[in-house]
């Protein structure tokens, strides 16, 4: 018998950059073994041109991906919820894994500090993948 997969849900405020990105790794790493989600609790019209950019530069395309709005059931589904500067907009249910990742917004920044935003993000999605497969 197949073990469900783990659904990770990553919250931002705009869920333009930081989430669209971390969302973005989590697909391509995971290939298939997580299922992956992003909202943002005060979303915008688009992605972060870029963080598109940058997030192309490693062969992984979020161009397409529209930022969405956090709802309590994102949530309530997700068995790991990762917070990138939201506050408190995320709602909390008992047994699930919460973890905030203290990351710079790339909103307005250069490219150069959106890329070392992106190299941090890929480092901890590397090791989450680790912990919620063992393999990663």
């Amino acid at each position: 018998m197949t073990e469900p997969r783990p659904s990770v849900l990553f919250v931002c405020v705009h869920n333009a950059g930081r989430s669209q990105m971390a969302a973005g790794y989590l697909t391509a790493l995971a290939a298939g073994r997580v299922n992956v989600f992003s909202a943002g609790s005060q979303p915008v019209d688009q992605v972060n041109p870029v963080a598109v950019d940058v997030m192309a530069e490693e062969g992984i395309d979020i161009a397409s991906e529209v930022p969405s709005v956090l709802t309590t059931d994102a949530v309530r589904t997700a068995d790991v919820v990762i917070t990138m500067g939201c506050g408190d907009a995320c709602p909390i249910f008992p047994g699930k894994r919460y973890e905030d990742w203290e990351l710079d917004d790339p909103a307005g920044q250069p490219v150069e500090t959106v890329r070392r935003i992106r190299d941090d993000i890929r480092a901890r999605v590397r090791t989450l993948l680790r912990e919620l497969t063992s393999e990663g």
